[in-house]
């Protein structure tokens, strides 16, 4: 219950007065000061009158008050500032610090209704832990809750980008490579396509861009897909092509089986992704500064229409052949591929070069696409949620991974709204 004292400290939900220490002294909490996630005291700053005398200091929090000798406070010159002790329960008496110096303490009671809610929200074990009772939040409030996750998770997504950014010595061309890859696993093969950006770097295919079969041959023989020995003319092309170009680059490829194909449409089956992102990765010098251009979604779609190689007409892996068919990129995934590449790729791009206006389109971006269908996504949709763009799903992908599922209700402002409910 630590971490909701925390809670009910912070935001004053505690009964005003009448406040007294464990000696009998009065309390009056004026300021309950700033919350400290690092070491050192709970909160900063604080002020607070002890009878008619007035503190300015540290507060620590503590379930029980012998929690202080537990933790070695008394031994911590840290903890000399410390002007008052908050405790659930009084086990221990008197607490003091390195000095010496006794310490007030104050009992703070959880309200039995907070401690409820509280237990009410932590013992879901559904997706949404407050699904029942989500639609007693005001939609204004829950709009103003959705643009901050939708920040929350697009400084996320920059940070990434920053690290590849560094990784790659600010070449912008290779990170845009290494992220739209990971996206071109859509969800399961994310890890795989990523390593396999990784284990081939651009300078090599965009040496052999005006070959096809030999950009080909360099993304499936890094995959390890070409191990196999089949008896396919256009297999046997690739595996050719490729043992020259692993020798003359010295690359080492992965194994195949991190690519996975169980439970997977066949439109979206490892092999046919791979040829649509060697496909795509020719033109990959020209397509990142083209989609910094951009002004609206409809100007992105024709950039990522287009054919791989005729083989891929009759077949979704090597050698079998099925009925012929094109396999080109849907409209929900360049979505997709929107949503997870080129907006924050713009975002990051624009506060790299202090551009604004290329921040606010990338989110403009995500306004006018159609929300993800995902089970994320239909969880909330099943509370009455309304979810009416992309920036929407975006936003509760954020809330169900960062708050729902490690259960910091008291962190989410939907959650505070349910817990201070009295």
């Amino acid at each position: 219950m630590e971490t909701l004292l925390h809670y009910i400290w912070k935001h004053r939900l505690y009964q005003l007065s009448p406040l007294k220490t464990t000696t009998g002294e009065s309390v009056e909490i004026i300021d309950p000061g700033l919350h400290n996630t690092n070491a050192g005291p709970d909160f900063f700053n604080a002020k607070i009158k002890i009878n008619d005398r007035l503190w300015a200091g540290n507060v620590e929090i503590h379930t029980n008050s012998s929690d202080w000798f537990h933790h070695k406070h008394d031994r911590d010159k840290a903890y000399n500032s410390v002007i008052l002790h908050v405790i659930e329960t009084e086990n221990q008496k008197c607490i003091s610090d390195l000095s010496g110096r006794t310490i007030p303490q104050l009992i703070l009671k959880i309200p039995d209704k907070i401690k409820e809610n509280y237990e009410y929200l932590l013992k879901q074990e559904t997706a949404v832990p407050c699904k029942d009772r989500i639609r007693e939040i005001q939609e204004i409030y829950l709009s103003d809750w959705k643009n901050a996750l939708l920040l929350e998770r697009l400084q996320r997504k920059t940070q990434d980008i920053e690290t590849l950014l560094n990784d790659y010595s600010g070449d912008w061309n290779e990170v845009f490579y290494v992220t739209l890859a990971r996206n071109f696993g859509f969800g399961i093969n994310n890890d795989a396509f990523e390593r396999l950006a990784k284990s081939l770097p651009l300078k090599y295919i965009l040496k052999h861009k005006d070959s096809a079969l030999q950009v080909e041959a360099l993304f499936f023989g890094q995959t390890g897909l070409l191990e196999e020995d089949i008896n396919d003319p256009y297999f046997i092309s690739l595996k050719k092509e490729y043992i020259f170009l692993k020798n003359k680059y010295q690359l080492r490829n992965l194994e195949h089986h991190l690519f996975k194909s169980l439970r997977i449409r066949p439109n979206n089956f490892p092999h046919i992704k791979i040829s649509q992102l060697a496909t795509f990765s020719r033109s990959i010098e020209t397509l990142f500064s083209k989609m910094l251009q951009v002004e609206e979604i409809k100007d992105i779609y024709p950039s990522f229409d287009v054919e791989i190689p005729d083989y891929w007409l009759s077949h979704y892996h090597f050698e079998k052949q099925s009925v012929k068919k094109k396999k080109r990129l849907g409209l929900s995934a360049v979505n997709l591929i929107v949503i997870n590449t080129i907006t924050p790729l713009m975002i990051a791009y624009g506060k790299k070069k202090q551009q604004n206006q290329l921040v606010e389109k990338g989110i403009k971006l995500l306004s006018s696409i159609p929300p993800e269908k995902n089970a994320i996504t239909y969880s909330f949709k099943n509370t009455g949620l309304e979810i009416g763009n992309a920036a929407d799903s975006q936003a509760l992908i954020q809330l169900k991974n960062e708050y729902c599922d490690k259960k910091k209700c008291i962190f989410c402002r939907i959650g505070h709204k349910l817990l201070s409910k009295m």
